[in-house]
């Protein structure tokens, strides 16, 4: 079902100049913030409200560690710039 519009994401992406590394930095990235707000919200619905915040918390250190090659690629370009 998500098969077409990823790929034509990928594209525009692609097309644009986009390293291939980061399209998939950035799905994944999108993937964890789907599945953490999910989990946090399910952790709360049954009560566990500090559970639900640590998931959210752990979401976000997911989301820095994986968006650390596109952070090293951006202060790249800046050095490069300057």
């Amino acid at each position: 079902m998500l098969e077409y519009p990823i790929t034509e994401l990928r594209d525009i992406f692609v097309s644009a100049g986009i390293s291939e590394s980061y399209i998939s930095s950035m799905f994944k990235v999108l993937a964890v913030c789907c599945i953490t707000h999910i989990s946090g919200e399910i952790c709360r619905d049954s009560g566990e409200s500090a559970m639900g915040a640590a998931v959210e918390l752990w979401g976000r250190a997911a989301i820095v560690v994986i968006s650390l090659p596109v952070v090293s690629g951006f202060i790249d370009l800046i050095d490069k710039l300057l």
